[in-house]
């Protein structure tokens, strides 16, 4: 990611100190952060925990996109929204408790469904691609379209799945040519019962999201910040009922009618 190395102010300094001090962490990686363009896909329960994590950090710019607005039943496990924002956009009311909460960064909120029709004009992409795409959606047919997008932009994708109990982990770099979500988790099948399995519909503990998130937020520091895939061709499975975590490693399938298709 090649960006314009602005300084960090005496208020960044005071508030990241505790980060710059870890090892393996400098000011580079700090104002690499304070630089980096985020897209999330999602303001719901992962979205929210991603984001806020990220803002926390230091990220500069986040971006999230949702058509959907918050209900009662989000209050669960939907961490930026309170019983007072029943009935306003996810995306909006995430944006403004960001910015609430780090008044350093930008966070902004576009209340739409991404598809691929839309997603040069909703990503911005006139002013540069993001550094990364966060996928915080809750059914395979959207995280089907979205790695498309990033397929097709170049756009890292950061895919995050949470139901239930468990939860699934992947940073895909489509402009390293190392395999996409389809070469991992292939076709989807509308009429499939996996494609219907939602949090709405199979339920999910409010700890699910909230770890999968951070785990989320944990890859996309390190990807922003030091320039490091640690999931690379690696999907990360937790389980929370056997409080298990474990990596599967997959390769680009040469057959992706997705990410290997030749012109």
């Amino acid at each position: 990611m090649a960006k314009e190395m602005v300084q960090l102010s005496d208020d960044e300094l005071l508030r990241y100190a505790r980060q710059v001090l870890l090892d393996g962490w400098d000011m580079d990686a700090q104002l690499r952060l304070k630089s980096a363009r985020v897209a999330i896909i999602g303001a719901g329960g992962l979205g929210c925990p991603a984001s806020e994590t990220l803002v926390r950090a230091g990220v500069g710019h986040v971006h999230l996109i949702d058509d959907d607005k918050i209900e009662a039943s989000n209050l669960q496990r939907q961490t930026l929204f309170l019983p007072k924002d029943i009935g306003q956009p996810k995306a909006l009311a995430a944006a403004h408790m960001l910015e609430y909460i780090n008044p350093l960064i930008e966070a902004r909120g576009t209340v739409a469904r991404l598809d691929e029709d839309n997603a040069y004009e909703l990503l911005d992409m006139v002013a540069g691609k993001p550094d990364l795409l966060l996928d915080c959606t809750d059914n395979f047919a959207t995280r089907d379209i979205i790695n498309r997008i990033s397929v097709r932009h170049q756009i890292p994708l950061l895919s995050a799945s949470a139901i239930a109990m468990q939860g699934q982990l992947a940073l895909f770099e489509p402009q390293l040519d190392t395999g996409c979500y389809h070469c991992v988790f292939g076709s989807v099948v509308p009429d499939e019962v996996a494609d219907e399995r939602t949090c709405a519909n199979s339920g999910v503990l409010a700890s699910t999201t909230a770890v999968m998130g951070n785990l989320q937020a944990n890859a996309a520091l390190q990807y922003l910040g030091l320039t490091k895939n640690p999931l690379t061709n690696k999907l990360l499975i937790w389980d929370g009922s056997q409080m298990q975590q474990r990596l599967m490693v997959y390769r680009k399938d040469p057959q992706c009618p997705v990410c290997s298709i030749t012109d």
